[in-house]
């Protein structure tokens, strides 16, 4: 997809244009309401993602007024502001969805698979859902595991970490895109300490570390 992403802050804006390059993504990605208004004008994209406090202007009148040039351009605002009346107020004036920081990244790029699905630009066929690796199986759709049956009850953290590595099997993924994918403003704790667990829980024998590089999952 072709994503533009509005988004002030730059550790927080690095970071998911990592993560939505990583898959496939082409993104556009701008720091300034007036800097939106003239992309979104001058190209064409699959999906918006739109921070709310932006240093120009407020972000909701961006919604509004992007929304009254582009009726069925998908957005999704990605903000802090949490409470019940900010998510209304998103929702009615132009977004097709409300995500709030912080978030891991896996549920980000299924909001906007979501989102350009009821668009019509990405069929329910399209999407894989369910990962199997030796007596694994993740089901990206519903946030569940099992391994050989029985269900493992993981964090939202750790499911997105253990996704981004049964995602790409027998390939190694580097700690930068396991932090850009799955550590996005997550709870604070380090990327060790997630994996750490994940092998408590699932056993030893699926995760291996590749030192001074980062970690992969072997099919066999």
């Amino acid at each position: 997809m072709k994503i533009c992403m509005v988004e002030d802050d730059l550790e927080l804006g690095r970071s998911l244009q990592v993560l939505l390059q990583e898959e496939g993504n082409e993104v556009m990605w701008v720091r300034r309401a007036t800097d939106a208004r003239y992309w979104t004008a001058e190209r064409e994209f699959n999906a918006l993602l739109l921070d709310l406090g932006l240093p120009d202007g407020d972000g909701i009148e961006l919604l509004r007024s992007i929304r009254l040039i582009d009726k069925k351009l998908p957005i999704v605002v990605i903000t802090a502001r949490d409470g019940i009346e900010d998510r209304l107020t998103g929702l009615n004036s132009g977004a097709d969805d409300y995500l709030v920081k912080p978030f891991a990244g896996v549920e980000l790029l299924a909001r906007l698979r979501a989102v350009a699905r009821r668009s019509g630009q990405q069929t329910e066929d399209e999407v894989q859902h369910t990962w199997h690796i030796k007596d694994l199986e993740l089901d990206e759709h519903s946030m569940t595991l099992k391994r050989a049956g029985s269900r493992i009850t993981l964090s939202r953290t750790e499911f997105s970490i253990l996704l981004a590595l049964l995602r790409l099997p027998d390939r190694v993924v580097t700690r930068r895109q396991l932090e850009a994918k799955a550590l996005v403003h997550a709870d604070g704790r380090s990327l060790d300490v997630h994996i750490s667990n994940i092998r408590k829980k699932i056993g030893e024998g699926y995760i291996r570390t590749v030192r001074g590089v980062g970690f992969l999952v072997e099919r066999e």
